[in-house]
């Protein structure tokens, strides 16, 4: 097996589509960080054109808020396949085997529900500003792509969330401590040395090999 951060994989049908996935988190990511970029790139913009010219961008503060909802939620699926999102592991950092996998199951069960409910409710927003025109106050922005971001995002995480489920399945009815396509619970001390690993280029060494 190999490992992707703290995902590892194989050669079943669940672990390659996970990696297909990933890909397109990848990109989704990808495209919020350009976007972080673009927001970078127009204040900076903004800052001279008001020092040097006096004359700042005409609805600086309508193009950030439009920016927001890519930044925020492009990533959130990637995030969530790579078990990077907060969460209180104190008690299932302890458990081991087939009762680490049931409590992640639950728990990645009760969260795809939730992520659901987003997903219509979001909709519904964007549905909504869509069919009245919304826009921005100050330069008439249309509101309705950044709203449509939300529900595609909630989306995507929840198809990420469906093989999750799969994947805390298939280890429930296997055992072990090493499922394919699902973030396994690692200590601060794993995830120091992961990091200073990747840091100084050994596991690209290991892929080499």
């Amino acid at each position: 097996m190999s490992a992707a951060a703290s995902v590892l994989a194989d050669n079943s049908t669940l672990s390659r589509l996970d990696r297909l996935f990933f890909r397109l988190e990848s990109l989704l990511t990808l495209a919020g960080g350009f976007a972080i970029f673009l927001l970078v790139l127009l204040a900076t913009v903004n800052i001279l054109g008001r020092w040097i010219f006096s004359s700042p961008i005409s609805g600086y503060v309508d193009w950030v808020e439009q920016a927001m909802a890519f930044i925020a939620f492009l990533g959130i699926a990637y995030t969530q396949r790579m078990g990077g999102h907060i969460r209180m592991d104190i008690l299932v950092g302890k458990f081991r085997g087939r009762y680490l996998w049931f409590t992640e199951l639950v728990t990645t069960l009760l969260m795809l529900a939730v992520t659901s409910v987003l997903i219509y409710g979001s909709y519904m927003h964007f549905w909504r500003a869509y069919t009245i025109g919304d826009s921005s106050l100050d330069i008439n922005l249309p509101t309705w792509p950044a709203k449509l971001v939300v529900p595609i995002a909630l989306t995507i995480l929840a198809m990420r969330l469906l093989l999750q489920l799969w994947g805390y399945m298939r280890a429930l009815k296997q055992g072990g401590d090493k499922p394919v396509a699902v973030p396994l619970v690692e200590s601060a001390a794993d995830v120091a040395a992961r990091e200073a690993s990747a840091v100084s280029g050994h596991d690209e060494e290991k892929h080499h090999d």
